[in-house]
């Protein structure tokens, strides 16, 4: 028994009086998936009490666009018709299978359930006609009640954060293996298959598979609030958590996920706002810039100090002054930054060297800050101390010839040697690391300049 293409689809008009028995569906609703073929008999026919569970050698079937057709044999799937057209079933035939636009999967479906069959190719007592809804199935809306962990990685800040993702939109899905359909969902119905006996499983199903898909799209450094533009990532995602369930239990496909909206929670917003100012300050300049804005505030706040402006202000100057700095150093380091910072085509230079800052007693540490005592108020490194005509250098930086630092008060280095020039009694500057030679004689240094 097989079906043969008759022609394609035309004008069906002429059909009742062209065969004897035949099956149509003329429309499947938007909402309906699954129906059952109707019998429609001619007026030719002289089977007119028929039974409507066997069909007659010589009918014919019609399967219209966007429809596929299967015929079902005692309960096993014994024919497919996914290409538009007419159709004859004549029961000399082999079982057929007309599908241009389904690949393996279907094929392979058909074969296993054609295999089932054990009746060796008799008239069956029970033949049906099904007819699938194969458009896309639009509008599926969804939505998430709780929080879905989301991993955010911010590489221009050097951190991960970890937020919850509430989101809301539509999905949409069609049927892809008619047979696998049949088989696992809807069965022998007797009228029809509605989308509705299987949205809520399907979008039960879709919200559980969302936290492993955004763990996939994170990684890939999709950032939340990208998730409404990135419809194409999502989808794939998605297909690839939903593919055992759906297509390859149910045969059914995700077609498209369109996110409306990705948000997060208020605290996980400030969380990371406030992480993002720490760094902005991180920059000289942008600190200045805040502290400026902030002592701004204070000083409309100070004239609404209910103790006086004079009281408020004087709060402001002690606060600025147990910070030890104010707008003014943190320009100042800023700009000693970019005056030390190399050109493009010296990238790999050495950074620049510690040096004393025009103006008075203030001096330039290597971390960049601009200083008037001993120590840096950044790093805590100490001020270099000048160099001296003579005496030994200390671990500090101080030069002394004495023997503990005049700085620190570290002792002279035990056991350093202290040399002197045995040919004119020239003194090195540092004289416990001689130059090469004698810068008076030019005689050599050697174990016989070691004062004994």
């Amino acid at each position: 028994m097989g079906i043969i293409q008759a022609a394609l689809v035309g004008s069906l008009s002429t059909l009742a009086d062209t065969w004897e028995e035949f099956f149509v569906c003329e429309s499947i609703p938007a909402e309906t998936l699954v129906v059952r073929g109707e019998k429609k008999v001619g007026k030719h026919s002289s089977n007119k009490k028929g039974n409507e569970n066997v069909i007659s050698d010589g009918s014919t079937i019609v399967v219209h666009e966007g429809q596929a057709m299967i015929m079902v044999d005692q309960g096993v799937v014994t024919e497919i018709a996914t290409q538009p057209g007419i159709y004859k079933y004549e029961t000399g035939t082999a079982p057929s299978l007309f599908s241009s636009t389904f690949g393996a999967g279907l094929k392979n479906t058909f074969k296993e359930m054609w295999e089932r069959i054990k009746h060796g190719g008799d008239v069956a007592k029970d033949q049906r006609i099904y007819y699938f809804n194969m458009k896309e199935i639009l509008d599926n809306k969804f939505g998430t009640q709780n929080p879905i962990p989301f991993r955010i990685n911010y590489q221009e800040i050097g951190r991960n954060f970890t937020v919850g993702v509430r989101c809301n939109g539509i999905y949409s899905y069609k049927i892809v293996d008619p047979v696998l359909f049949f088989a696992n969902v809807c069965g022998n119905v007797s009228g029809s298959y509605g989308r509705s006996n299987l949205d809520s499983q399907l979008k039960s199903e879709f919200l559980d598979y969302l936290q492993p898909a955004f763990g996939k799209i994170s990684a890939s450094g999709i950032r939340y609030d990208e998730l409404p533009v990135r419809q194409r990532e999502v989808k794939e995602a998605m297909q690839s958590e939903l593919n055992a369930n759906w297509t390859e239990r149910r045969g059914l496909s995700l077609e498209t996920v369109s996110i409306n909206s990705a948000t997060i929670s208020d605290e996980d917003t400030k969380r990371i706002q406030q992480f993002e100012d720490r760094v902005w300050n991180t920059n000289p300049n942008n600190a200045a810039a805040t502290l400026v804005e902030a002592q701004a505030q204070a000083m409309q706040n100070a004239a609404n100090n209910p103790n006086g402006a004079a009281m408020g202000l004087f709060g402001m100057g002690m606060a600025q002054n147990v910070g030890g700095f104010n707008a003014q150093n943190l320009f100042q380091m800023a700009q000693a930054q970019q005056a030390t910072q190399p050109l493009d085509n010296t990238a790999n230079a050495a950074p620049a060297a510690p040096q004393q800052a025009a103006g008075g007693d203030k001096w330039q540490c290597e971390c960049g800050a601009i200083n008037s005592k001993k120590f840096c108020s950044e790093c805590g490194k100490p001020k270099p101390a000048p160099v001296s005509a003579d005496g030994w250098t200390c671990e500090c930086g101080a030069v002394n010839k004495g023997k503990f630092c005049s700085e620190c008060g570290k002792p002279k280095p035990a056991g350093a040697p202290l040399y002197r020039c045995d040919k004119c009694g020239w003194e090195p500057a540092d004289p416990f690391n001689p130059p090469k030679f004698c810068e008076e004689c030019g005689d050599p240094f050697n174990d016989d300049d070691i004062v004994k």
